[in-house]
């Protein structure tokens, strides 16, 4: 069995317009809202490699959560298929994950983030908040197979959620 927990980064910086937009950080409520969200994750238990963006605020998101779930994060792994992507290069990116990761923390950006999580867990989200959090549980042995394969969303959380989380 394997998880693919995508995240959006959380909320990002439009301070500095001459600044561009791979190297925009998070701003305020970016950190209170990745703080937040990474507890909540760190409650479930969950261990996951990490893989993250090259944009600062989707890099700044991971080590956050992998500080606050105690992930070394020396190894978070930086994949610049991630920025500006398609729903094929996350499946390649997925493909390519060593098979002794049963779970994965993906952080990246919308759209592609929501049309993933459509796409293979069914999820009919209309569009992913910052910092928000699909997980999609897939029936297969290998990272390899996920891409031809439909999934089941076991877990859907958000910043602004006041429900308590879908989780399977």
């Amino acid at each position: 069995m394997k998880t693919i927990y995508l995240v959006r980064h959380a909320k990002s910086s439009w301070g500095v317009s001459s600044i561009a937009d791979i190297d925009r950080p998070l701003n305020e409520r970016g950190y209170t809202d990745a703080y937040e969200m990474a507890k909540r994750l760190q409650k479930k238990s969950i261990i996951a490699h990490i893989v993250s963006s090259p944009a600062t605020r989707a890099i700044s998101t991971a080590l956050i959560f992998a500080r606050v779930c105690n992930v070394d994060v020396k190894k978070i792994d930086i994949c610049d298929l991630l920025y500006e992507s398609d729903t094929k290069r996350y499946t390649s990116i997925l493909s390519a994950l060593s098979d002794e990761h049963s779970a994965v923390l993906l952080f990246g950006h919308n759209p592609i983030i929501t049309e993933f999580a459509n796409f293979f867990g069914g999820c009919g989200i209309e569009s992913m908040p910052t910092c928000g959090i699909v997980g999609i549980e897939f029936n297969e042995i290998s990272w390899k197979s996920v891409g031809s394969a439909k999934g089941k969303m076991v877990l859907y959380d958000f910043p602004k959620n006041t429900t308590l989380p879908f989780v399977k």
